[in-house]
């Protein structure tokens, strides 16, 4: 694409059109990356702690979104979130409608995507803390919660972050569980790579390459921070 037809494009772009998919990216990476913190945060701990019958076993099912297909992922979700299934059923009672096909399947699929990629940063940060503080800490009376909340985490402060933004740049360019579980509904359910592949198949390559270009630019700013954060580790 030349500066000129870009120029065009630019006068040219329904911006609201343009920018619901870009905000509603965000609001997803944004809730998901929180929630999958957590979630990293309690497994690693666990995992890092814990020695239990089947703890191989257990991993590895946590790291398997890595390696899946992402239709497979969406695909074992529809199952797991659908109508017929009980979790499903669950909650739509709970919420009053079903939960697939809206921006929070969405989500859904974002954390479950970015698990691997956050929980093995925490792991691989928990691990480092040196064990004589954490021995010391319960030695003293300290609960689990205390040792993991005034030990553990301020000495992986800087793998903390690290897990975050990966799972946000993950949860950002999550493309192929949330057609399966969310769709691509415009104004509702259309993320940024959703657009893209619409945008592409329809043959309209200037909004596709407008997307693109910023989903690499906050993608790679993202990534620079955390090159920085790991060359500051070491």
């Amino acid at each position: 694409m030349d500066l000129l037809h870009l120029s065009n494009l630019i006068k040219t772009i329904d911006w609201e059109s343009f920018l619901t998919p870009v905000w509603l990216s965000l609001k997803v990476s944004l809730i998901a990356s929180i929630i999958v913190l957590l979630l990293g945060i309690s497994a690693a701990w666990w995992m890092t702690n814990k020695r239990f019958f089947g703890k191989t076993f257990v991993e590895t099912t946590f790291m398997l979104p890595l390696v899946l297909p992402p239709t497979v992922v969406g695909f074992i979700l529809l199952m797991l979130l659908g109508r017929r299934s009980w979790i499903g059923q669950s909650l739509e009672w709970l919420y009053g409608r079903t939960v697939i096909f809206s921006w929070g399947a969405a989500v859904i699929a974002a954390v479950v995507v970015s698990f691997p990629l956050v929980y093995q940063t925490l792991k691989v940060g928990f691990s480092s803390v040196q064990q004589d503080y954490v021995d010391a800490a319960r030695s003293s009376g300290a609960s689990e919660w205390q040792v993991l909340r005034f030990i553990t985490l301020p000495l992986s402060a800087r793998s903390l972050m690290t897990a975050y933004l990966l799972g946000f740049a993950r949860a950002l360019g999550e493309f192929g569980a949330t057609l399966m579980i969310a769709g691509n509904i415009p104004g509702k359910t259309q993320t940024i790579p959703t657009a893209i592949y619409v945008a592409a198949q329809s043959d309209h390559m200037g909004l596709a390459w407008l997307w693109t270009l910023g989903v690499v630019i906050i993608s790679f700013i993202l990534m620079l921070v955390v090159r920085k954060k790991g060359e500051e580790q070491h």
